[in-house]
């Protein structure tokens, strides 16, 4: 996974599969860099992603909810229709804004 911080904002890279064995990870790498980095706003780049099953709609919530709390946002980008699909099915896209860039 890579991460980018610009500010109080943070970029997740996803993987191309993001299930059980990788979303620990995630986690604990997200949760250091938001304590540390005094995060509010999170992306999560979902360009490489193909799979998400629900452990990485748990990472997607358990984020929200940390940067909620100090005012933050999720949003999601390079979303594919699978993927939209995941999160709109999970009911994410009730917490998170997917931003589309111009075609």
């Amino acid at each position: 996974m890579k991460y980018q911080v610009q500010e109080n904002c943070l970029t997740i890279f996803l993987p191309e599969d993001v299930d059980h064995h990788n979303a620990e990870e995630i986690k604990r790498e997200a949760d250091r860099l938001i304590d540390r980095e005094h995060i509010r706003y999170i992306i999560f780049d979902f360009a490489d992603t193909g799979f998400m099953d629900s452990s990485g709609i748990g990472v997607i919530m358990g984020r929200y909810k940390k940067v909620y709390m100090m005012g933050g946002e999720v949003w999601a980008v390079h979303t594919n229709e699978r993927m939209k699909k995941i999160l709109t099915m999970s009911g994410v896209m009730k917490i998170m804004q997917i931003y589309e860039e111009d075609k």
